[in-house]
């Protein structure tokens, strides 16, 4: 029986055929609402006893697992006795809500509103009627005032408030002003402090040739602002009041480019000093590390010094404010700049340590996931401890954004040993699903991208085919340039990793390597080209010694210490590969760990090397069904392969 879920209004059920199922008292009815924010996460029994009750009495477990038994016979009456449930499970420490996303009318809503957001105004318009209808009432009616549910209420309605306005945008677009205005004048009676909808009313005004009442709106909403709360109305508001007096429409291709009026208003309205000018300059620094290499790289050169102006004025929480909304989604493992990476990481620690003990949780675990993403590859306990404590924190909170930027985190912190794949996978399906429905365009993009990795280590080329090409629709819409880095690297490798030649096979990570001299990425580009070639030839058993060229000797940049064996020993130079491998320290943790191992490897088997051949094997052992590819951009074969090959050399 498929049943459907309600939270906009009071928590509710509906069998199949639209009919309310009973769900008995206002605990099961908490119990539910409770599962349902959890997005069909698992809610620990002691945090849903927590939930339902201030003081919990004594037989509280007790009493949860009777309300739970209610909710599944009236979820699934027809479920046989002592089968499983199907729909509110037990699993690990507490129950989960396994709803289908289009069975939630909150969910539903969600999608609809992220849709309408890239959708024509035609269809917008009716994406957002539809999606309107399925209110009846408060978000979670009854249960707005209770701390678990409070942020949720909040966002749902901040929500349902944005769809009146994209509603109103979407009538605009489509020359019908005077149908615009009705809502918007409800809307801005309820809630007068929403700037943009009294924009919007003004212009619905204007358009529908009532210019008079249209300059009244911007001027009551700048005297409310200005009278009530102290603020000055935002440049977009002034501007709007001057275009009305000029008789002209701010969304009039003829008018001055918006970017050159917006900077130019920014300038003489935020001081030099203000704490705003320095928030702004990182919001800014963020979306500029989007564009491309010349934008990272720049963004990367100000983000300490905005780090350090901050610091500067004694503020932790500015400061806190100022590394942690630096939330730029992150896919390679290696850094572009390890000495920023630390100084970042010392900030972050320092902000940590004197933040006061009200200071916003969702700010914590901001500055837990810049600590774990900055520390990347290096393995320590505390990054790991980090990027979990964030999570956490981003799960309770219920954040979808803070949440998406601490999966980031806790990603770069899966490479504690090899064979962590699916994990990864994991950690790709959650990104794509939570970001999707929440529209986060740069953390979908990343999760494709990761799942696009994690595929190839496992050898699912079709999963990852089509994870590449959702990738790279998303960054044409989105313009985000770099993807194509990733994207073309892995289609080469892929290539590679077929039954291609090895002459057609380093053609196509030569290609693909043009791009990587101009992404700004110098963690990407050093060294990557050669690495891939000698990967792929020590993996095909042909000799290595061809991926150097005598007049241009390659740049195995921070991977020399790993290659120098392979190269030593396939000369013949058995001595100094011995010594060479004696000094190469254990590969990194991160995306080619499994590549350098199969390097390792395949030096000590040349050399007879049994110590180093049996460090080899143990690292690989946890990846035996996986390839040598989670970089998703070169790959040194079947891991079981070098396992056997290994086992060959040195019978155990």
């Amino acid at each position: 029986m498929r049943v459907e879920f309600g939270t906009l209004g009071s928590v509710a059920a509906w069998d199949g055929e639209g009919a309310p199922i009973g769900l008995r008292g206002p605990r099961h009815r908490a119990v539910l609402a409770r599962l349902l924010i959890a997005r069909g996460r698992v809610v620990p029994v002691d945090r849903l006893v927590g939930d339902l009750w201030v003081a919990p009495p004594e037989g509280a477990v007790s009493a949860l697992r009777t309300f739970v038994a209610a909710l599944r016979r009236a979820l699934e009456p027809d479920r046989a006795p002592r089968s499983p449930a199907r729909l509110l499970v037990t699993e690990g420490p507490g129950y989960a809500l396994r709803a289908d996303p289009q069975s939630v009318d909150a969910w539903r809503f969600e999608a609809a509103l992220e849709s309408a957001s890239g959708a024509a105004p035609g269809r917008a318009l009716d994406l957002l009627d539809e999606a309107s209808h399925w209110w009846r009432g408060p978000a979670l009616a009854g249960f707005e005032d209770e701390s678990w549910a409070r942020a949720e209420h909040t966002r749902l309605e901040e929500l349902r408030l944005t769809a009146v306005e994209r509603r109103a945008e979407a009538l605009l677009a489509l020359d019908r002003p005077s149908e615009a205005v009705p809502d918007l004048e409800a809307h801005t009676a309820d809630h007068p402090w929403r700037e943009d909808a009294w924009r919007l009313m003004a212009l619905g005004l204007y358009r529908s040739g009532r210019q008079a009442d249209a300059l009244a709106v911007v001027r009551r909403a700048s005297g409310m602002l200005r009278d009530r709360l102290g603020l000055e109305p935002s440049p977009r508001l002034r501007r709007l009041e001057a275009d009305l007096l000029r008789q002209r429409d701010e969304s009039d291709p003829r008018t001055d480019q918006p970017w050159s009026r917006a900077t130019a208003a920014w300038e003489r309205a935020v001081t030099a000093d203000s704490r705003a000018r320095l928030e702004s300059t990182v919001s800014l620094l963020r979306e500029v590390a989007l564009t491309g290499p010349t934008g990272l790289a720049a963004a990367r050169e100000q983000r300490i010094a905005a780090i350090d102006a901050a610091e500067q004025r004694g503020d932790p929480e500015l400061t806190a404010r100022v590394i942690g909304d630096h939330d730029v989604p992150a896919i390679w493992t290696r850094s572009d700049d390890p000495a920023l990476a630390s100084r970042v990481v010392a900030a972050a620690e320092r902000a940590l340590a004197a933040l006061p003990a009200d200071a916003s949780d969702a700010v914590r675990a901001r500055l837990l996931t810049v600590m774990a993403l900055e520390s990347r590859a290096t393995g320590e306990p505390r990054a790991r401890r980090a990027a979990e404590e964030a999570e956490r924190i981003a799960r309770r909170l219920g954040d979808p954004t803070l949440l998406a930027f601490a999966l980031n985190g806790v990603y770069m912190q899966c490479f504690d040993r090899t064979g962590r794949a699916p994990a990864r996978d994991a950690i790709g399906a959650e990104l794509v699903e939570l970001s999707r429905l929440h529209g986060l365009s740069g953390f979908e993009i990343l999760g494709r991208l990761i799942r696009v990795q994690a595929r190839s280590a496992l050898g699912d080329f079709a999963g990852a085919d089509e994870h590449a090409a959702a990738a790279d629709r998303l960054a044409e819409r989105h313009e985000r340039p770099l993807v194509a880095v990733f994207t073309g690297g892995y289609r080469a490798m892929r290539r590679a990793a077929g039954d291609t030649s090895v002459a057609e096979s380093e053609a196509a990570y030569r290609e693909a390597a043009e791009q990587l001299g101009s992404t700004g990425m110098p963690g990407v580009e050093r060294g990557l080209l050669p690495l891939a070639l000698l990967c792929l030839r020590v993996w095909r058993r042909t000799p290595p010694e061809p991926v150097l060229d005598p007049d241009d000797r390659p740049d195995w940049g921070p991977y020399a210490p790993w290659v120098q064996p392979v190269l030593l020993a396939f000369r013949g130079q058995r001595e100094e590969a011995v010594e060479a491998l004696r000094r190469a320290p254990e590969p990194p943790p991160d995306l080619l760990a499994e590549a350098l191992w199969c390097l390792l490897s395949a030096a000590a088997i040349e050399i007879g090397d049994r110590e180093t051949m049996s460090r080899a094997r143990a690292a690989l052992e946890p990846a035996a069904g996986e390839l040598a590819a989670g970089s998703g951009m070169l790959t040194a074969g079947p891991i079981a392969d070098w396992l056997a090959r290994l086992d060959a050399a040195a019978p155990r």
